[in-house]
């Protein structure tokens, strides 16, 4: 079937619950993973597919402020982080409620299955577009038994139509918002139910068994071992110049130093973001920022840089590449950046989806020598590394 021209699913994580069976002092989906969350790697599983506009995360209410929620808002495919509420259903409302109402689909997604592919989301997206509802399924590999009161085996059960039902889920956006309401006091344990008492069709795609739901520590141990042992790390550089042009206004990082003389370029001349991207794209081997955003192109005239580099993130994501961290030294006489170098760091790293301590931020003067040193022009040098699971 033919391909829509915009994205038209909106994808909802379900990260409200209390990990009562898996202990702790922190839920499971804020536990990190080879230096992301358990919930940001389920995020980038949706983000990654270009059908998807935005996530909506769901979290329980202590949960809507502090450095966890901040860390989320700052996801660029990160929309909005909403309440939960006392069920899975309820949550699942309140977050679709939060998504725009031009999206005609969604996808709802456990914040604990950070394994799902892009294969697989592709697969549902899919047959959801297909079918108006679609969930991704398993066979049972063992014999199942029906225990009676007394604990004895009461019958051994065909097994040959059972399934065991994963998420993403997709489904239209209206018809499941109208089919959690019908069943607001029923507690359903996944969206599928509900549209099945609705009277919707549910289709079925196959799902995959490295999506598993992390429920007990040994599941936690177990993809822990099966992310850190398939690693493929990469380091890219990234270098870029522009000259000072006073009649443009500055902009580093993107934050605007008001009143500083700004620099030439074809878009914002955000020098910082810009040998950012470069260092991305070329770690992940995917060109440059001139091939990206070709300075002759007047799409791009004037650009804001932070667009650009959220594009990049996106498009890194989409080839399965996780952004570790990324430093950046400034090179010029002016101006000061330590006074706004938090600033900066908070901007790059929402930016880029990754945590602003993750973020390494200098400037050097040139001791008055060259063009640089005459303030002739600002330059920047940036290393970025990037890993990518199961290369």
């Amino acid at each position: 079937m033919a391909q829509p021209s915009a994205p038209d699913f909106a994808g909802v994580i379900v990260a409200a619950g209390r990990s009562a069976r898996f202990g702790g002092a922190r839920p499971k989906q804020f536990l990190e993973i080879g230096g992301r969350l358990v919930v940001e790697r389920s995020i980038d599983a949706l983000a990654a597919a270009a059908a998807v506009a935005e996530v909506v995360v769901v979290v329980a209410a202590d949960r809507c402020s502090g450095a966890i929620a901040d860390r989320l808002r700052a996801h660029p495919a990160v929309s909005a982080v909403v309440q939960g509420g006392a069920t899975r259903a309820a949550s699942v409302a309140a977050g679709l409620a939060a998504v725009p109402a031009q999206r005609e689909y969604v996808l709802v997604h456990d914040a604990a299955r950070p394994l799902a592919s892009t294969e697989l989301v592709a697969r549902v997206i899919d047959a959801t577009r297909a079918h108006g509802a679609a969930i991704p399924v398993v066979g049972l590999a063992d014999t199942v038994k029906r225990i009676g009161a007394s604990g004895d085996v009461a019958e051994t059960i065909d097994r040959s139509s059972l399934r065991l039902a994963q998420t993403p889920q997709g489904a239209k956006r209206a018809a499941l918002i109208e089919a959690l309401a019908a069943r607001a006091t029923a507690a359903p344990t996944d969206e599928a139910a509900a549209l099945e008492a609705a009277g919707h069709a549910v289709c079925t795609v196959d799902g995959d068994a490295r999506n598993v739901k992390i429920t007990t520590a040994a599941d936690m141990q177990a993809i822990r071992r099966s992310l850190e042992e398939h690693v493929d790390f990469r380091v890219g550089t990234g270098f870029d110049i522009h000259r000072v042009d006073p009649s443009r206004p500055l902009v580093l990082g993107g934050v605007h130093f008001e009143g500083e003389p700004g620099l030439a370029g074809h878009s914002d001349a955000d020098v910082v973001l810009h040998a950012a991207m470069d260092a991305v794209l070329g770690a992940a081997g995917a060109g440059d920022i001139g091939r990206w955003f070709p300075p002759d192109d007047e799409r791009w005239a004037g650009a804001d840089s932070i667009k650009l580099a959220e594009t990049v993130c996106r498009r890194i994501q989409e080839a399965g590449f996780t952004i570790v961290n990324l430093d950046l030294t400034v090179l010029g006489e002016q101006p000061k950046i330590g006074p706004r170098a938090d600033e900066m760091r908070a901007r790059i790293a929402a930016a880029f989806g990754i945590d602003p301590q993750r973020i390494g931020l200098k400037a050097t003067t040139l001791e008055r020598l060259g063009a640089l040193g005459r303030h002739e022009g600002i330059a920047c040098q940036s290393v970025a590394l990037l890993s990518r699971r199961g290369s």
